[in-house]
């Protein structure tokens, strides 16, 4: 999840560092889009293309991904899974926090592959954060709910230092966690600058994508399930916020927008994707994008007609974007204005590093990383 770079918007600026084995990488997987499998029976030819690797762990389902390099990942899941990759996905180790087999991990962010914070949500007490510093070998419970009202969803870093947390409305608004010593601790922000929220509304811990932040200063937060689906916009960590409609519909509990992406070049240029989770529900215009930093949000020409968790910017480009659901992969290469479904397999969160490496995971131990 940041993930950093131009993707997610979380990336640590220790990896911002470009070599020419790293621009050589991220050629590789880019070139990846001109791939021509003659099932996809696309115009112009092109389409990513996902090799699956083999998590170990096929009874769980992994919400939460944090994309390091094409080298290092980390995965969390049900069962308070946790894995851990160094090698591209040939291998994966179980660094799972001891005692955390009841919990829901639904968002992680790592900073290294020594150093991670990871997510678990629910009611009350479930709501927790750990942290590594050792490679998941020991692990440090940091905070722990005690808020009967509060329910966290996803978790966001602007530097190895400052990060936020959020949870669905307490007494009527977004409660917002902040950290400045990297997860070691946390404190509730106040909540006067926080818009109040509507009836009904919430965040979806459906892919670590929820809050997503891009530079030092800036964060979005993606809400649903109430008469409208909102993105809210920060650019002093959370202190203060705006709220501004999108076109994905909403208006009922699993209807609404599950995930953000923001370029970091720009902070500017965003997408939103969503729709209604549910299996037996169409999900029309379950995108939108942005060029003015979230204030305003205009849908897809050429939708994505499907029910969307995860999007995530391609490296290094300015227009391409992926979109994973249960349902399939979609790729848009005009930076959100039409999109076309180029996987049908079920991913629920996706993540793209600096060096080229595109990661996407989701049920059943699924995780996959882009090739070329």
């Amino acid at each position: 999840m940041r993930r950093w770079g131009n993707t997610r918007g979380k990336r640590p600026t220790g990896l911002t560092r470009r070599t020419a084995a790293a621009g050589a990488a991220c050629a590789a997987a880019l070139a990846v889009l001109t791939a021509v499998p003659a099932e996809a029976h696309d115009p112009d030819g092109r389409t990513p293309r996902w090799e699956l690797k083999d998590s170990g762990a096929p009874e769980v389902r992994f919400r939460g991904l944090s994309a390091v390099s094409r080298d290092t990942a980390w995965l969390a899941g049900t069962q308070g899974t946790v894995l851990r990759t160094t090698d591209g996905g040939a291998n994966w180790r179980n660094v799972s926090p001891p005692g955390a087999a009841e919990l829901q991990f639904r968002d992680i962010e790592a900073f290294d592959a020594r150093r991670a914070v990871v997510l678990a949500i629910g009611e009350g007490e479930a709501s927790r954060v750990y942290r590594t510093e050792d490679g998941g070998a020991t692990w440090t419970e940091s905070f722990r709910n005690t808020d009967a009202k509060a329910f966290y969803d996803c978790l966001t870093f602007f530097d190895h230092r400052h990060g936020l947390a959020m949870s669905d409305p307490v007494d009527g608004k977004f409660r917002i966690l902040s950290t400045a010593d990297g997860g070691r601790s946390w404190k509730v922000l106040p909540d006067k600058g926080m818009p109040a929220a509507l009836d009904g509304e919430a965040g979806f811990a459906a892919s670590g994508q929820c809050l997503v932040s891009s530079g030092p200063r800036d964060v979005w937060l993606a809400t649903g399930g109430a008469a409208r689906a909102r993105v809210l916009h920060s650019a002093d960590r959370g202190r203060t916020w705006t709220a501004s409609d999108t076109p994905i519909p909403a208006g009922d509990p699993a209807r609404g927008v599950f995930a953000l992406a923001f370029r970091d070049r720009d902070r500017v240029h965003g997408l939103a994707v969503g729709g209604d989770y549910r299996a037996d529900q169409s999900s029309p215009q379950a995108a939108a994008r942005t060029g003015d930093g979230g204030a305003t949000w205009r849908p897809a020409a050429a939708p994505v007609n499907a029910y969307r968790s995860g999007v995530a910017w391609l490296p290094h480009s300015r227009s391409a974007a992926l979109a994973v659901g249960p349902t399939g992969t979609d790729l848009t290469r005009d930076g959100g204005r039409t999109w076309r479904t180029v996987d049908t397999g079920s991913y629920d969160t996706v993540d793209c590093t600096v060096d080229g490496g595109c990661w996407a995971a989701g049920e059943k131990g699924r995780v996959a990383r882009l090739e070329g």
